[in-house]
């Protein structure tokens, strides 16, 4: 496709001064559409501390950033006048785009509707939300329900990042045009590298949240891997030490280290996986995390849960799917990895940029705009 069109990016979630990591995933994907062409992202986010809305533009390349922070309020109404005030504000600084790209469908859907209906300008939308896996369709408010209806039904595409995604979807009645795209690595940045360290290591990124990622169970397992392996460092990166203070105490290393590490920039994951012998996960739910992929994309093994739609991206032979909570077969996945090391990290780099890289990715997103505008 030659043609350079421009993109809104219509986003409920996106990095900002408020949530620096929010929908950072996102964030990928405007870069490697912007990789072909111009890219316009639209972010609102009530915002501690101001007094009226302010907007923040910032450009790199094909790429611009349009984010307002307004201020917060209890008062659902008042809450609603100022993000379509701050919307409108951004409409005009932008100008004139050829197509919408909605991430996350609800509530920024609702402008994507309006940008429709006024100048019959199609959407698509890309999906990222875990909710449609745990919420029964009945928990969320009805108003959320008729409109999300609304919003896939009037979509060109919906792109969630996973067919099981899709299934908890189409469950919840969103009836559409559906065609999965998965999440992007930047497989310039993520790539094999020779580990420095002897010591065996295994490392987790995530925000660390025990409900979601279950890290009190990968710390009972670190525990039991004491008696196994004579040295190794169990690095947990993302988030505070804090809320596992207790349990650490409790559970009493003698000899292994267990070292957390609060968030890094996303330029310094590539070194932390590549300085691993394997990458652990061990949620109780997912979609698609973009660091399996990464974790490939760098020739690191990865032990995960079987849950969400990470088996549809998962290559036998780059690792073991494990049953959820089952910290037994967590064990014994990791001591076998520890004996016998999976050592393929060019195959899995080349999966990696086959199916995850930027420029796939754009390619992908860039049919779909074609055939929407058709």
């Amino acid at each position: 496709m030659k043609k350079k069109l421009h993109i809104l990016f219509l986003c409920g979630w996106y990095p900002s001064s408020v949530l620096p990591q929010n929908g950072d995933f996102i964030m990928r994907h405007a870069e490697a559409v912007s990789r072909k062409h111009r890219v316009s992202v639209l972010h609102i986010i009530s915002k501690p501390g101001v007094s009226k809305t302010e907007i923040e533009m910032i450009k790199e390349g094909d790429l611009a950033t349009y984010i307002a922070y307004i201020p917060p309020s209890f008062n659902p109404i008042i809450k609603l006048i100022r993000f379509w005030n701050a919307y409108k504000n951004i409409l005009k600084k932008i100008g004139s785009f050829d197509l919408v790209h909605l991430n996350k469908l609800y509530p920024f859907g609702g402008f994507a509707l309006h940008l429709k209906k006024i100048k019959q300008l199609p959407y698509i939308i890309s999906e990222h939300w875990t909710g449609y896996h745990l919420k029964a369709q009945k928990s969320l408010p009805w108003a959320e329900r008729v409109l999300s209806k609304i919003i896939t039904k009037n979509a060109s595409f919906i792109c969630p990042v996973s067919t099981d995604l899709k299934n908890s979807m189409l469950k919840s009645g969103l009836k559409g045009s559906y065609e999965i795209i998965p999440n992007v690595v930047d497989t310039h940045l993520f790539k094999p590298a020779k580990k420095t360290t002897k010591k065996f290591t295994i490392t987790h990124i995530s925000n660390l949240q025990d409900q979601h990622k279950n890290i009190s169970g990968m710390l009972r397992v670190a525990k039991q891997l004491e008696s196994s392996i004579p040295s190794f460092q169990w690095n947990f990166i993302g988030g505070k030490k804090d809320p596992y203070n207790r349990l650490i105490e409790e559970l009493n290393f003698k000899k292994n280290t267990i070292h957390f590490m609060d968030q890094l920039s996303h330029k310094k994951i590539p070194k932390q996986l590549t300085e691993s012998d394997v990458f652990v996960l061990f949620s109780n739910y997912e979609n698609l995390p973009c660091v399996i992929l990464e974790a490939f994309a760098c020739g690191i093994p990865v032990i995960s849960t079987d849950v969400g739609g990470i088996q549809e991206f998962f290559p036998n032979d780059f690792g073991f799917l494990i049953e959820k909570n089952n910290e037994n077969q967590l064990v014994e996945k990791i001591l076998e990895i520890h004996h016998n090391p999976i050592t393929k990290s060019n195959s899995m780099h080349k999966y990696a940029n086959t199916n995850f890289s930027s420029e796939k990715i754009c390619e992908s997103f860039s049919e779909l705009y074609l055939k929407a505008l058709n």
